[in-house]
């Protein structure tokens, strides 16, 4: 028996499935719904925490593994595979897959090199400290509980950078000679390890073809900035969605890409049921339309 071709869509969240402004996915929920009758799994992949992930995904009535901080962990429920990954722990009935080293290391390297740019980044260790919870709502435009969230980070610091664009860039360079790698979120600069979202979506696809046993499935990766593009680059099919902020990020590739006339999660909508429509026949009705 031919067995079916397995699909996966792996997507960012800010931006992307969420809103940039609301951080709400509401245009998104019927399809998300569509999506999990079709048994195909919708993988957030995203510079978020785990810890904002865990509540995310119950709101989203998401059952599926995640990752977290651009690549740096990848959680997986108990179970949801035959067998547990190899090199993976077992932590709150998920297997984790570390791929970086943790946050103090990043923190040290930011003091390092702190008196030589005076007043030109914050961190969100740094504004924590000073204001707390409510420091980062501000920044961020979350509520206070979900700005405490997201500083219980694991693998990687934020940084919000207030210096000139000249000053950024010897910023950046500074901290990738010291090892780190520097990634432009939609709103900040994530410092951390040699990982990125393309790598670990390989290693989590991998992990359902040995699970399905098979040798091949088609995966949509779906994001809105550079911080998205490994991702895009490397999936079966690449969905951009238009940002207010700032361009679409540049690819080289050009064979299976859609992008989005919409922004956001209208935008997601738009793309993804476009995807489904050319590699699955299936027509999605949505009415929705940006107001």
């Amino acid at each position: 028996m031919i067995k079916a071709t397995m699909r996966l869509i792996f997507t960012d969240l800010d931006g992307s499935l969420l809103d940039h402004h609301s951080y709400s996915f509401a245009p998104a929920e019927s399809l998300l719904i569509e999506l999990e009758s079709l048994g195909v799994p919708v993988i957030p992949i995203t510079s978020k925490t785990a810890a904002e992930l865990l509540t995310l995904r119950e709101q989203l009535c998401n059952r599926h593994p995640f990752i977290v901080e651009n690549g740096a962990a990848i959680y997986i429920p108990r179970d949801y595979f035959a067998r547990q990954p190899d090199n993976s722990v077992l932590e709150n009935n998920f297997w984790v897959l570390r791929n970086a080293p943790r946050r103090n290391h990043w923190q040290q390297l930011l003091a390092a090199i702190a008196d030589d740019f005076k007043a030109e980044f914050n961190s969100f260790d740094s504004i924590y400290r000073t204001s707390g919870a409510a420091g980062i709502a501000a920044l961020t435009g979350l509520e206070p509980q979900a700005a405490e969230l997201a500083n219980q980070r694991e693998h990687s610091e934020p940084v919000h950078w207030l210096g000139s664009a000249e000053r950024r860039l010897v910023f950046i360079d500074r901290l990738q000679k010291a090892g780190a790698t520097v990634l432009q979120g939609g709103r900040f600069l994530n410092i951390g390890g040699a990982t990125d979202k393309g790598v670990a979506m390989l290693q989590l696809r991998d992990l359902y073809l040995r699970d399905a046993d098979q040798s091949h499935c088609a995966t949509l990766a779906i994001g809105d900035s550079n911080n998205d593009l490994a991702m895009l680059e490397q999936a079966s099919s690449a969905l951009i969605i238009k940002s207010d902020h700032h361009s679409f990020p540049t690819l080289t590739r050009s064979d299976n890409c859609y992008f989005s006339d919409q922004l956001g999660p209208y935008g997601w909508v738009e793309g993804v049921s476009q995807w489904l429509q050319q590699t699955l026949g299936i027509n999605i009705k949505s009415d929705q339309k940006e107001s």
